[in-house]
């Protein structure tokens, strides 16, 4: 059965759902710093993408010389949509004011028949919040694997509003970003973002009407390795940022969703790999018999007085 935890830190506060181990919210100081939901997710909000994110080219992939076909989750473009474990109910391992821990097993299926332990864990810190997962094959064979996350960051107002008044500015560090289809499906190899409408590293540049639904690769780090993405608007910025095991963006400005929805918040999603990795090969993680691997992101918050990197 579904449960919702709390977590909370000086001005900080966060909820995490059991099913899908999902952010629920994220506020700092009152202020959501994420697009929050009560009930049910809507458009992937908060959501673990595992054992692949975004989407697998016609759900079939082959592996180790074997073709394996995944349920269709995009009916629009046949794919197979951002993993197995959003709707699943993960167990609480651990659970205090501060920190929570959350497990699942990966369970084994025909379209894809690698068991695999997951554990998540969410710290709220005077800092922000940091997420940090744990995959272990707990199989007899490898097992092909990829991780993102989908958290919308905010700044409380619709950023279609704030960004035709002039007052959303972001900043991505990313040289490069890949070609899609109109399936959002990866078309050639990564290109250089230098000046172009994607060149979204230059400080402080308004969001405008500019439409994302975009990976992006190539990432700046700064010193402790992480790549910073800066949304900020009249009274504060939200940041997210992710270590060096995510060597991907996707970032999606909501043009796709309607109502008011409709480019109100953006997603920032952390991946370790690109979209259809699985068939592509790209940075996909190969985990042998009884390998894990370790992926940590946060999210922070500033007034617009304080310095912007934490």
């Amino acid at each position: 059965m579904s449960q919702t935890l709390e977590l909370r830190n000086g001005d900080h506060h966060a909820t995490v759902d059991t099913t899908g181990a999902a952010l629920r919210s994220l506020t700092w100081a009152d202020r959501d710093l994420v697009w929050p939901y009560s009930v049910r997710p809507s458009a992937f909000q908060g959501q673990v993408l595992a054992p692949w994110p975004n989407r697998v080219r016609k759900a079939r992939y082959r592996f180790e010389g074997a073709e394996h076909l995944l349920a269709i989750t995009e009916p629009g473009t046949g794919a197979a949509m951002h993993g197995l474990v959003h709707d699943l109910v993960w167990e609480p391992l651990a659970v205090a004011e501060h920190e929570i821990r959350l497990g699942v097993e990966v369970p084994d299926s025909a379209g894809y028949p690698f068991p695999l332990r997951l554990e998540i864990g969410y710290r709220l810190g005077a800092d922000g919040l940091t997420v940090t997962v744990e995959a272990t094959n707990t199989g007899t064979g490898p097992a092909p694997f990829g991780l993102g996350f989908h958290p919308y960051l905010t700044l409380g107002a619709p950023l279609r509003d704030l960004a035709a008044r002039g007052e959303a500015h972001l900043s991505v560090p990313a040289g490069a970003h890949q070609p899609v289809d109109d399936h959002l499906l990866p078309v050639g190899d990564p290109i250089p973002v230098d000046g172009g409408a994607f060149d979204l590293r230059p400080p402080g540049r308004g969001l405008g009407g500019t439409a994302l639904d975009t990976p992006f690769t190539a990432l700046e780090r700064d010193e402790r390795g992480r790549a910073w993405v800066w949304l900020t608007g009249p009274e504060h910025r939200v940041g997210l940022w992710c270590d060096r095991s995510f060597g991907w963006l996707q970032l999606f400005s909501a043009d796709s969703l309607e109502g008011d929805e409709h480019r109100a918040h953006l997603a920032v999603e952390p991946m370790t790999c690109p979209p259809d990795a699985f068939n592509s090969g790209t940075d996909l993680i190969r985990l042998g018999p009884g390998e894990h691997t370790q992926h940590t992101f946060g999210i922070a918050a500033t007034g617009l007085g304080a310095a912007p990197a934490l």
